[in-house]
């Protein structure tokens, strides 16, 4: 097991760990929010963290950690996993709790996972995974709703792969004005028809429509998701228009970070939603043909 620096106030000594390019230098953090300065030779190495490293799962451990009479441990997440046996040498775990190493963990300070994103903050080793959760350098999912897409990134890197891989459309400018179409709009599936992204002020933005299931009753939703943090997104506003036959249907929103998903948006209803029968009439003729015309904008609140 690597060494650790160990510094004793009382004689002032410090014992010198051997040379290891697994260390890496930590600093102390109080709370989630405020960093302290570094503690003079405070090192974690690799090795320590291995030992806090589920067999199982390969996830790192929180309390209670659980080992067996033989001492090798395992996360309480994978216990009932393993139905009681220990995953190394298959001994029965019991109730047996691993308190040093727990203590061990409480005395670490670790740099954050997304510090190649730009986080530089250090946190305590309990303190790491919800500050991990919450990180505004955590990287983006993709917005795209069409499939279950797995990429994930910075937004300049999620607007190329949006283009380049899903292939939407991109505009410049803050007023739109689209038109929908579909040949049997009595088949509602849930599924996204459409995604635009515009670019104003600096920033981008996601615009949805879709056909989805509101109960019984199949119903159109357009709503608009701003690429970044929500803290950031409340600094616009949105409104969507649709009409026809001398009638229209307005909605004025703020639109809503792509840190909530789209289905979760979806699901609240945050958007201009259009009853079929509404929406068939907004489109004229025999009924037939879905032929909406979408218009709206985007500002940015003074």
């Amino acid at each position: 097991m690597a060494s650790v620096t160990y510094l004793d106030d009382a004689h002032s000594e410090v014992i010198d760990p051997p040379k290891s390019e697994e260390m890496l230098d930590v600093t102390e953090l109080v709370d989630d929010h405020t960093q302290h300065s570094p503690k003079p030779n405070a090192m974690v190495s690799g090795n320590v963290r291995e030992l806090l490293e589920c067999p199982v799962c390969l996830n790192a451990m929180y309390p209670p950690i659980h080992q067996c009479s033989n001492g090798h441990t395992l996360c309480s997440g994978c216990k009932p996993r393993v139905h009681n046996r220990c995953p190394t040498c298959r001994h029965e775990l019991g109730n047996i709790r691993c308190l040093a190493l727990e203590k061990v963990a409480a005395s670490l300070e670790l740099p954050c996972k997304y510090q190649n994103f730009g986080c530089l903050g250090i946190y305590p080793y309990y303190c790491k995974l919800k500050h991990e959760s919450q990180c505004q350098y955590r990287p983006y999912t993709c917005p795209y709703a069409g499939s279950e897409c797995t990429v994930a990134g910075d937004i300049q890197y999620l607007v190329s792969h949006l283009k380049d891989d899903h292939k939407v459309d991109m505009h410049n400018g803050s007023t739109f004005n689209h038109r929908y179409v579909k040949s049997n709009p009595h088949e509602v599936e849930n599924a996204t028809w459409m995604l635009t992204v515009f670019s104003c002020f600096g920033q981008y933005f996601c615009l949805h429509f879709e056909a989805f299931q509101l109960g019984m009753a199949p119903v159109y939703i357009a709503f608009l998701r701003f690429m970044g943090d929500d803290a950031e997104a409340k600094n616009y506003s949105y409104s969507l228009e649709v009409g026809g036959s001398g009638r229209k249907m307005t909605w004025q929103g703020v639109p809503r970070s792509i840190r909530d998903s789209h289905r979760k948006v979806r699901d609240s209803y945050d958007g201009l939603i259009i009853q079929r029968n509404m929406a068939l009439f907004f489109s004229g003729g025999d009924k037939k043909e879905l032929k909406l015309r979408v218009t709206g904008r985007i500002w940015k609140e003074q």
